[in-house]
């Protein structure tokens, strides 16, 4: 996993006038904010302008390489703030893309269709520490040993022999940028960075599909998600979660900002804005109209099986999207699914009086000037 890579782009190189600053709260270790994320030991960091926050200096060092992969007519990007509907759409756009094929659909999704920022979120720290796992566990090598051979910089030798090893377990999950230009056509790219990180041609040659879920509900799903990765690896409790999300202290936010670009760009003829909401109301209908907007028709066959392979209690037992085998590599916790209910309006289930009344002051305030507005009452019975 480079931290920094020198790539020849194709055409004029943009540069991207953004300074990512480390947030000076997230970095004492006896601070309140590393008790409750024990993995970030570099703390955060923040881009300015525009105020996306990232877990690493590994992602900041690249930004201008990522914001300069240079978009194709026939690629899509599905882009969300994570726990939003991702993993679920990517599949289902996937397959409009490729004729529905069920077949090559069982190869691992993160392989189909690659998580564009993969490459550069994790800190480098945790980097080391998959490496030595992998090494330890896969190629019976003592600790000690591997130990050394980060102390007197081996690990450079021995990388690629490593990334082989990984890739058999989880395939060319992580991929780097000069990897994902050789892609074949079309490409179909995962995505939580706002548009301001992405490539400033993207709106005007690629398709874009962006996936808004209530946050009440991400808030719910984002918390688990921190508790099941070992890259967040987050102590606290779900009270204590809900402040970091609204004042804009977690790994993507902040969440407002993010979904707002998309919002005010939704009449653009290549974006398309989903609620997550309609896809578990109407998950037929959301197919054809995501169809229709890459131009992708199923037949009624096609159309009947994908509504029966998107179902949300067969997709989170489906391998290929479940990323159960991420466990190999110590990236997930024991405990827990990185997909779990899939329900809106579970944020019922976990918030007390108090905080949903103040999730509520902190939506009306960011909504305040806008005609955005969430389903609140809608319930799925899964």
């Amino acid at each position: 996993m480079p931290a920094q890579e020198t790539r020849n782009m194709t055409g004029g190189r943009h540069p991207l006038n953004v300074k990512f600053i480390p947030i000076p709260e997230t970095l004492p270790e006896d601070g309140q904010f590393r008790q409750d994320f024990p993995s970030y030991t570099d703390g955060l960091v923040e881009a300015s302008p525009g105020g996306y926050i990232t877990t690493t200096q590994v992602f900041a060092e690249n930004a201008e390489n990522i914001y300069n992969l240079k978009p194709r007519p026939d690629d899509v990007f599905v882009l969300t703030f994570p726990k939003s509907g991702t993993t679920w759409t990517q599949d289902l756009v996937w397959l409009l893309m490729n004729n529905c094929d069920f077949e090559r659909s069982k190869i691992p999704l993160v392989i189909r269709s690659p998580f564009l920022e993969m490459n550069y979120y994790v800190p480098k720290a945790l980097q080391e520490k998959y490496e030595r796992d992998a090494i330890v566990s896969k190629m019976r090598l003592p600790a000690f040993l591997v130990d050394l051979m980060y102390r007197f910089n081996i690990m450079d030798v021995v990388r690629p022999a490593v990334m082989k090893i990984m890739n058999l377990v989880v395939g060319e999950a992580v991929r780097d940028l000069n990897q994902l230009e050789r892609m074949k056509s079309p490409r179909v790219f995962k995505t939580h960075l706002p548009l301001y990180l992405l490539h400033p041609e993207l709106l005007e040659t690629s398709k874009v599909i962006y996936v808004a879920r209530n946050p009440k509900d991400v808030i719910v799903s984002y918390f688990h998600f921190h508790k099941l990765m070992n890259q967040h690896k987050f102590t606290g409790d779900l009270e204590s979660f809900a402040d970091y999300f609204m004042k804009d202290r977690l790994y993507s936010s902040p969440y407002f900002p993010h979904l707002l670009d998309a919002w005010t760009k939704r009449h653009h003829p290549n974006l398309l804005f989903v609620f997550y909401e309609d896809l578990k109301r109407d998950l037929r209908g959301e197919i054809l109209k995501i169809g229709r907007f890459l131009g992708k028709y199923p037949n009624e066959h096609q159309l009947n099986r994908m509504v029966e392979h998107l179902r949300i209690d067969k997709f989170a037992n489906n391998k290929s999207v479940n990323f159960e085998h991420y466990r190999w590599l110590n990236f997930m916790s024991p405990d827990g699914r990185f997909i779990r209910k899939g329900k809106t309006g579970d944020w019922k289930n976990h918030f007390s009086p108090e905080l949903n009344a103040r999730i509520d002051d902190w939506m009306k305030s960011n909504l305040k000037d806008t005609d955005l507005s969430f389903i609140t009452e809608l319930e799925q019975q899964d």
